[in-house]
């Protein structure tokens, strides 16, 4: 990790910060290009938003697939104040971006944070209905 590295974290760092300051969860990001330039950056905003993927590694993933070209968006890199979550992380390949750099690993983050109750579990149903739901597949490719 470079000196321009630790400072664009130490930005991601800053803007968790002042989420969590604001009464958003404590999770912050940017975005630079090539030349180190920050493109965008953004905050968790969970709460104010009432949606529940408000995450900032997610809406960087997504502005990056819709406003940059992919070999722009190959060459940026994500500074995160905390590992992105699974979600975000395959958002964040969907989307092409070239690289990482985050502060918190996930292991990290689940040592500090406040014991949470565990989700409910999901019945999950299928496959069914093969024939009929390979038709939009099929049409499309």
């Amino acid at each position: 990790m470079t000196p321009d590295d630790e400072k664009l974290l130490r930005r991601a760092v800053e803007l968790a910060s002042n989420a969590g300051a604001s009464g958003e969860r404590p999770f912050g990001s940017l975005l630079a290009g090539a030349d180190g330039t920050v493109l965008i950056e953004d905050h968790n905003t969970v709460v104010s938003d009432s949606d529940i993927t408000a995450h900032p590694e997610l809406k960087l993933a997504r502005w990056a697939a819709r406003e940059l070209a992919p070999d722009l968006a190959a060459a940026t890199t994500m500074f995160t104040s905390c590992q992105p979550c699974p979600m975000c992380a395959t958002a964040i390949a969907r989307s092409g971006l070239g690289r990482v750099v985050y502060a918190l690993s996930a292991e990290q983050f689940e040592e500090i944070k406040p014991a949470t109750p565990p989700l409910p579990a999901v019945r999950y149903e299928g496959p069914a209905l093969f024939d009929e739901a390979r038709r939009p597949i099929d049409n499309y490719y």
